[in-house]
């Protein structure tokens, strides 16, 4: 025996309230293993057996009927499971039933129409008419998916009642599993039930046929009775007197009820105004809501109100709905100018010109808003900049600061190239940077910068608009509207040339404007007028054009960022090439200003290696003018080496060459510059004094000797480190030809350290060897007639104090010039006495004695200082003496020079190597 199955449970019902005749949905557990097994079903009370459709084991579909109760459950009962429960309810609404003669304050819905005298309702669905199993026999559902069955039967259908009815589904959807046997039986109960309804219309027909025969016979009846009646010649027959009465009860109704009629006729016809009012709302109100929605900028919501109007009433022929749909259309078209104007309204974010474009595209609006977009966005750029050269050069923004507070957009790089060295002292070590900096930066800078903020800002926008426009996602990111789409991705190839030229114009009128500031020479004749114009603004230096530099690089590291093709750019990397050239060669241009200035700030005072700050100076101006160079020479990616043009190598070469030259002239001219206002104190006043030479101090001034001194170690200086070390600097930040550089700079220091030696020279060297003869033949001295030697004679020894004079002003500045102004003291002596010694025509004994003595003690006196020249000199001269035969002349000559050197030991101490001691200063 099988196990009994669980009762019925219903825990589900929707809706789960409604009137009479509602449709609901009952759900639940063991409803029935199949229609067959269903065999109760009651609504508060209420049998819907009739109207139940089994759908599955836990789903019910039927319709609820006219209950008593107004609230109750839901009872299923099927053959396996018996009686079952519920633990929902339902709840029936009863409508309130008016008649056609009774007033409302509502109207009444007459489509469902409620019969009184059979309390039955007119509109039962066919659901509940059509037999729930018509083979019979028990139903097996398929698994085969609906769309299968379409597809395999088109135009076909499996319900019975359809007119397109077709078996073949009807089996395999209802009795895929049946066997041919059961099939057999199916078709059997087919012709049982058909035979049975044949023969019960007939058996009707042959039962009833005495009734037939009786009412034949009545109507029979009536006619002869009718044709024998007289009273039809006076009052007419029977059917006139019948009709009048029937003509005159017909009247009078209509003059009861046509009041009323008439309201009912107005009432219907207001009631179906209404209904098409109602049922059409959308239509109606569509021209309102449309002007609500762009008032609130709901472009969205308008647009698809009007794609869903397009396909409803497109091609409608109902006058009424046509007039009302030329009116949609009218603002419609209101509403695509309107989108229009603000999509090429400037400025606006690229967020917007998106949404625009794509509203006007659903809108389907003529034309190609996105291109016309991209257009206007191309001729605003090109304006804006524009605008901006045209309001520095009438003047408007004088006085503004450097960056306006809405365009500085690169406070960072600002700050970082403030502390550049070029930057901290102006440029060119003029005057130093005041506070107020900013409110005095160069028109030309600010204007560089306010344009590069400009294309900055806008250019990138104006490219990503393009790159959307071609890809499609300017319509679609996720590809929705493919047509959209490619027809976008059409265009573009189309106009891909357009906007390469567009591209083109942009970079082009940037660089010509900046040109125009700065480069006006590079600009053809023709183009003058429109781009230059900056004659009377301040001519920039060497940092301000750096920072220009950084600016221009700036923008086109932004624009390279977007990948725009690097052809497209070129313009402005040729632009950087020649800033890059003109700031090297402004620098340079006015590093030999500066350098020529420097002569103002000699002070004179020496430090130990007898140098003044001067050569220092000019070394840290070189080496502020490379450092201040350095992010000009730096070479960006895509940018080359400007020093390794062969012009640019030339003229760097020979403008680093001008600078030491100038710097040279400088000191030549420091070398003679006339002691006008009688400032000078002349060494030779005061040498004796000890404390003369304890240390040149700031705030003296040298004499036109001491300058020279000065001037010649200072040119040691440069020719042993200075050079040197800016050859390496200049290496270093990769200029070429610093060989040149060195070469024509040391030989120029050379040329000028040989000039002011000589005249140095001769201003000391000529008033000591011009002393000597008239000291020699003071007091009518005579070589051949003189007394026997006691000593030297005072001529020799004032001309030694005059060399030791010498010594101590050349070692005050520098002891390393001392052997070599000495040694040329000494020859140009030497030179003198050998003369002088050779111009004697005869000497007595002692005039012979006399004059060796004197030249033994000055030869002696000055032997650390003695050069070739000066010992082939003293050699002549004592040659020209006669020789000493005699032992007691040769014994006076030793005990007089020892009594010199023993009463001169403490002049002639200055001339030993050991007391070549550091000055302290």
């Amino acid at each position: 025996m099988s196990r009994p199955r669980q009762p019925p449970l219903v825990t589900g019902i929707s809706p789960k309230e409604g009137a009479a005749w509602t449709k609901v949905t009952i759900r639940g557990e063991n409803l029935g293993t199949g229609p067959a097994d269903l065999i109760g079903l009651s609504i508060c009370g209420h049998n819907c057996r009739l109207t139940a459709e089994w759908m599955s084991a836990s789903k019910i579909v039927c319709r609820v009927g006219p209950a008593k109760d107004d609230k109750g459950e839901i009872i299923v009962t099927t053959k396996s499971g018996g009686l079952g429960t519920s633990t929902v309810s339902f709840k029936l609404i009863r409508p309130e039933r008016i008649g056609i003669l009774d007033q409302s304050a509502v109207w009444v819905d007459e489509m469902n129409y409620y019969d009184m005298r059979t309390d039955r309702n007119k509109g039962i669905s066919p659901l509940s008419l059509r037999p729930a199993n018509p083979l019979g026999i028990d139903i097996d559902k398929g698994k085969i998916p609906q769309k299968d069955m379409e597809l395999t039967f088109p135009g076909m259908s499996g319900d019975f009642t359809s007119e397109n009815f077709s078996a073949t589904w009807y089996l395999i959807e209802n009795h895929a599993g049946s066997n041919f046997e059961q099939l057999k039986v199916a078709a059997a109960n087919l012709k049982k039930h058909s035979t049975k309804k044949n023969e019960g219309s007939l058996s009707s027909v042959k039962g009833g046929l005495s009734t037939f025969f009786e009412a034949q016979d009545a109507l029979s009846a009536i006619h002869q009775r009718l044709e024998s009646d007289g009273t039809e010649k006076v009052e007419g027959s029977m059917t006139q007197r019948l009709e009048n009465i029937l003509n005159r009860a017909s009247d009078t109704a209509d003059t009861l009820f046509q009041e009323v009629l008439g309201r009912k006729d107005k009432a219907d016809s207001t009631r179906n105004a209404l209904n098409v009012l109602q049922r059409f709302k959308f239509l109606f109100n569509l021209p309102l809501n449309i002007e609500r929605n762009i008032q609130k900028g709901d472009y969205d919501v308008v647009i698809n109100d009007y794609e869903k109007a397009k396909s409803l009433f497109g091609n409608t022929e109902v006058p009424v709905f046509k007039k009302v749909y030329e009116e949609v259309e009218t603002r419609i078209g209101a509403l695509r100018s309107l989108l229009l104007e603000k999509l090429l309204q400037t400025p606006s974010t690229l967020h917007d010109q998106k949404r625009y474009i794509r509203y006007l595209s659903d809108l389907h609006a003529p034309g190609d808003p996105a291109w016309q977009c991209i257009y206007a966005q191309h001729k605003w750029i090109l304006q804006l900049m524009q605008n901006c050269r045209d309001e520095f050069i009438s003047g408007q923004r004088v006085g503004v600061g450097a960056v306006e507070p809405e365009g500085d957009a690169r406070p960072a790089a600002l700050a970082r190239l403030g502390h550049t060295p070029s930057l901290k002292r102006g440029g060119s070590l003029r005057t130093p940077r005041p506070s107020t900096w900013r409110s005095e930066t160069p028109q030309q800078v600010q204007f560089v910068e306010k344009l590069s903020d400009v294309v900055i800002g806008q250019l990138p926008n104006f490219w990503k608009l393009w790159i959307s426009y071609v890809n499609g996602s300017l319509f679609s990111e996720t590809g929705e509207k493919s047509g959209q789409v490619e027809k976008s991705k059409k265009n573009a190839r189309q106009r891909q040339n357009d906007f390469k030229k567009m591209i083109e114009e942009l970079t082009n009128r940037l660089v010509k404007l900046i040109r125009g500031a700065l480069l006006p020479a590079t600009l053809p004749q023709a183009e003058l007028g429109l781009y230059a114009g900056w004659e009377s603004k301040t001519e920039l230096t060497g940092a301000w054009l750096t920072q220009i530099i950084h600016t221009v690089r700036g923008c086109h590291d932004a624009l390279s960022a977007l990948e725009i093709p690097n052809d497209m750019l070129q313009v402005i990397q040729d632009l950087l090439l020649d800033l890059r050239v003109h700031c090297l060669m402004v620098t340079l241009h006015h590093t030999t200003e500066d350098v020529r200035r420097l002569a103002e700030k000699e002070d004179w005072v020496v430090d130990n290696e007898g140098i003044t700050s001067l050569p220092s100076q000019f070394e840290q101006c070189m080496i502020q003018m490379l450092q201040s160079l350095k992010e000009p020479l730096d070479i960006k990616a895509g940018e080359i080496n400007v020093l390794q043009l062969d012009q640019v190598q030339d003229q760097a070469a020979e403008l680093s060459v001008s600078i030491m030259k100038v710097f040279i002239t400088c000191l030549e001219q420091l070398s003679t510059k006339s002691d006008g206002d009688g400032e000078a104190s002349h060494m030779s006043v005061d040498l004796s004094s000890p404390d003369h030479f304890s240390g040149i101090q700031e705030g003296f001034t040298p004499t036109s000797e001491q300058r020279l001194l000065i001037i010649l170690s200072n040119c040691q200086y440069l020719e042993r480190h200075t050079f040197l070390n800016l050859a390496d600097h200049f290496e270093k930040h990769g200029f070429t030809g610093t060989e040149k550089i060195t070469r024509v700079s040391v030989d120029a220091v050379r040329e000028l350290d040989r000039k002011l030696f000589e005249a140095y020279i001769e201003r000391r060297a000529d008033p000591i060897a011009g002393s000597l003869e008239p000291g020699i033949y003071a007091g009518y001295f005579d070589w051949r007639d003189c007394q026997t030697p006691s000593g030297v004679r005072n001529y020799l020894k004032e001309a030694l104090v005059n060399i030791i004079t010498v010594h101590a002003e050349v070692f005050t500045v520098s002891k390393d010039l001392v052997p070599r102004v000495l040694s040329k003291i000494v020859e140009s002596v030497a030179d003198e006495m050998c003369r002088l010694m050779q111009c004697v025509s005869s000497f007595s004994k002692n005039g012979a004695l006399q004059a060796r003595l004197e030249l033994c003690a000055l030869r002696d006196a000055i032997s650390t200082y003695l050069n070739s020249d000066s010992n082939a000199s003293f050699k002549l001269a004592l040659d020209a003496l006669p020789q000493l035969h005699s032992g007691a002349d040769k014994k006076l000559l030793e005990e007089l020079l020892n009594k010199f050197k023993s009463s001169m030991q403490l002049q002639l101490t200055c001339f030993q190597p050991s007391s070549y001691q550091p000055v302290k200063r």
